[in-house]
């Protein structure tokens, strides 16, 4: 018997990993997240339409930094290996408006009057995070990695995210093919550094690989992520992978895909800065998904759909285009913001903010015929269920707790509750007898949810209250 410990974490619906059954008309549905206002549009000479891209998002002291390319020099025969590529910083307080600071670092013939944090050969994916490791020294309070080509991947440390050094001067002994954004960061749950780079596989070409440090100086041999053998085979250019916030436990990744043998549909293209038209590589179509990991190795891929199409937009649909951002900002308790690149190539190349319901990437949906999922047995801690639902005016979700073998729990039966319809993001199940929860903890159960017309997109036990009353009334 498969029992999973799942504690008090929040669990996702992102894949089957805690599905024993769906029926009725129950399947795993993915939300992709809505395009909403442009946010960032590049301007200066020290940005053009190869700007803008391998972005990430950070919050700082109650701020946000966008870290991205500034200036890829298109006249430098040198391409990516141009020392004259920059990284460029822009601050936010509300992750929608953002402003280039003057921070004085690089003289570019304008007295330090610009954003740029980094020049040379690693400002051309530059991929910085806020270390979170307990014994991090305050001179590394930042850390990032970035490079070009083969087994050419630099560490850099920083103490603010503006001014930064390498780590050493020699590249890191980590082999890939670094020509894009490679994603590091400390993860409390293992106590080490991960670090999510590409690399060419034979039979795939562009892929994805990871590895851990103990001191993002020293890594281990990179291993090549897993997928099911049912899995399509795909290039991914790029891999944004993230912890996902309340619920760190689960990595997701939203790779750029790259369809090598496809040309742009767009018939116009002589107003592009960077066309890439006859240049070698430069050919393809690209697009986003998403997958998802609880160990960073073994990756699920329920979804072979796009997690974000080009649209309607024709200047999404040439090359390196629809790259989506790294870093999920929970910037209102009712709505996460992501962030992607539009118009690569183009001189009004910029980046757009994507909006999506907090932890809801994708759900168990049931249409108005309905339909049931059971999980696989579960050990729980605490004494009170929280759901994260939505349905329809004429939808319900009930819920039933079982014993491993099926049979149900007395007073935890579907008939010991009021079905329960709305939209809410954290809501305290009740059944009827009101029976304690913390009875079952620690014991193998299954969680059997009929569903109507509605959507489950997580779930998590927690403690009530010291009275016995529920901890809150969910919103």
């Amino acid at each position: 018997m498969n029992t999973i410990n799942i504690a008090s974490r929040r669990e996702l619906f992102v894949d089957n990993y805690l599905i024993d059954n769906l029926s009725g008309t129950a399947r795993l549905k993915m939300h992709p997240p809505r395009r909403e206002e442009v946010v960032f549009q590049v301007d200066g000479r020290v940005e053009n339409a190869c700007s803008g891209v391998y972005s990430v998002l950070i919050e700082s002291d109650g701020r946000y930094l966008l870290y991205y390319r500034g200036n890829y020099p298109l006249a430098d025969k040198a391409g990516d290996d141009s020392s004259g590529q920059t990284a460029n910083v822009a601050i936010s307080v509300d992750g929608i408006h953002f402003e280039r600071p003057e921070l004085g670092l690089y003289d570019l013939d304008d007295g330090g009057c610009n954003n740029v944090v980094w020049q040379g050969i690693q400002a051309h994916n530059l991929v910085p995070f806020r270390d979170g490791n307990p014994d991090c020294r305050p001179d590394a309070r930042f850390k990032a990695v970035g490079g070009t080509g083969q087994g050419n991947l630099y560490a850099l440390f920083s103490p603010d995210g503006f001014r930064w050094r390498l780590a050493q001067p020699e590249p890191l002994a980590v082999p890939g093919a670094f020509d894009s954004a490679n994603v590091p960061f400390w993860d409390p749950l293992i106590g080490k550094y991960r670090l999510f780079s590409r690399f060419f596989e034979d039979g795939r070409g562009r892929a994805i690989q990871s590895c851990t440090s103990d001191d993002f100086i020293q890594w281990t041999p990179p291993v090549p992520h897993h997928y099911a053998a049912d899995s399509p085979v795909e290039q991914f250019y790029t891999n944004a992978t993230t912890p996902v916030p309340g619920a760190e436990h689960i990595l997701l990744s939203f790779p750029m895909r790259y369809v090598a043998e496809r040309e742009t549909p767009v018939e116009d293209i002589s107003a592009m800065a960077y066309p890439g038209v006859g240049t070698p590589g430069m050919a393809g179509m690209t697009d986003a998904i998403m997958m998802s990991s609880r160990d960073g190795i073994h990756w699920n891929r329920p979804f072979s759909e796009a997690w974000m199409r080009a649209g309607l937009d024709a200047r999404n649909w040439t090359h390196r285009n629809n790259c989506p951002a790294i870093g999920i900002l929970p910037l209102r308790d009712d709505e996460w913001s992501m962030y992607i690149s539009e118009h690569y190539g183009w001189p009004d190349n910029r980046l757009r903010r994507l909006s999506l319901r907090p932890w809801g990437f994708a759900g168990v949906n049931a249409g108005w015929h309905g339909g049931e999922v059971v999980t696989q047995p579960v050990i729980f801690t605490g004494s009170e269920l929280r759901l994260n639902l939505s349905t329809s005016a004429v939808g319900s979700v009930a819920v039933e707790i079982q014993q491993p073998d099926g049979n149900p729990v007395p007073g935890l039966m579907l008939d010991d509750m009021e079905p329960i319809y709305g939209d809410r993001l954290d809501f305290a199940v009740k059944w009827k007898t009101n029976v304690d929860l913390a009875a079952l903890a620690g014991q193998p159960v299954r969680l059997r949810f009929v569903i109507k017309d509605a959507d489950i997109f997580a779930f998590r036990f927690q403690p009530g209250r010291a009275d016995g009353s529920p901890a809150g009334t969910g919103q």
